[in-house]
């Protein structure tokens, strides 16, 4: 039986796309939410505002972007390149995100009754970023149901599922066509570049999931 509804974090690319799929099987009723964190590249914004019209569900923009006018080594919010920016972090690499982002979700959530958040991470792929590991979620469910004295449950459906994995799980969902609208790329492109780390990764899955890529 399915529950009663969900927030799913949509930031337009495959990964929260193919939650955002996964949670409408799950869920009677299923929003979106999405952050506008001062990306360089607006296509994002665009892409989650398309996919969510085409599954016809809630959709809405939260602006965030004055808390990282600051992070000038990351390439994903100014025109740095993509090399490493440290030992220690990818040069893509956005502090914190992941904790504002399902932060700021809960409260939205909360406000609309809604005790169940739905974000696209994985510890497979993870590329380095410490909060899209298995132990950070679970420590900012806790911390979020006890910030808002209510039991939250923060689903990661691909934790521990790999972006070939993901692929197949939309081709059994027939939803596979929808990846077409989603972005990836780091460069903004479209079609991708094919060269940065983001696409290299989506064509590896596609590859190894012996599925043509959509938006190719």
């Amino acid at each position: 039986m399915k529950k009663t509804s969900a927030l799913v974090l949509l930031s337009g690319g495959q990964d929260s796309t193919t939650a955002l799929c996964w949670a409408l099987e799950k869920f009677n009723k299923v929003s979106t939410i999405t952050f506008n964190f001062g990306q360089t590249h607006a296509i994002e914004l665009e892409s989650a505002k398309n996919i969510a019209e085409s599954l016809h569900v809630y959709f809405r923009v939260i602006e965030l972007k004055d808390i990282y006018h600051k992070t000038p080594h990351c390439s994903l919010l100014s025109e740095a390149d993509d090399k490493q920016a440290s030992e220690k972090f990818p040069a893509t690499f956005v502090p914190g995100r992941n904790l504002l982002f399902l932060n700021v979700a809960a409260i939205h959530a909360f406000s609309e009754g809604i005790r169940d958040l739905v974000i696209g991470v994985s510890e497979v792929d993870f590329s380095g970023y410490p909060d899209c590991r298995e132990g950070f979620i679970l420590s900012a469910e806790k911390t979020i149901s006890l910030a808002l004295d209510e039991k939250f449950k923060i689903h990661t459906p691909f934790i521990h599922m790999s972006k070939s994995e993901e692929v197949l799980l939309m081709k059994k969902l027939g939803k596979l066509d929808l990846l077409e609208k989603t972005h990836t790329c780091y460069k903004g492109q479209r079609p991708p570049c094919g060269a940065c780390d983001a696409c290299i990764l989506r064509a590896k899955a596609f590859q190894e999931a012996g599925i043509p890529d959509p938006i190719l």
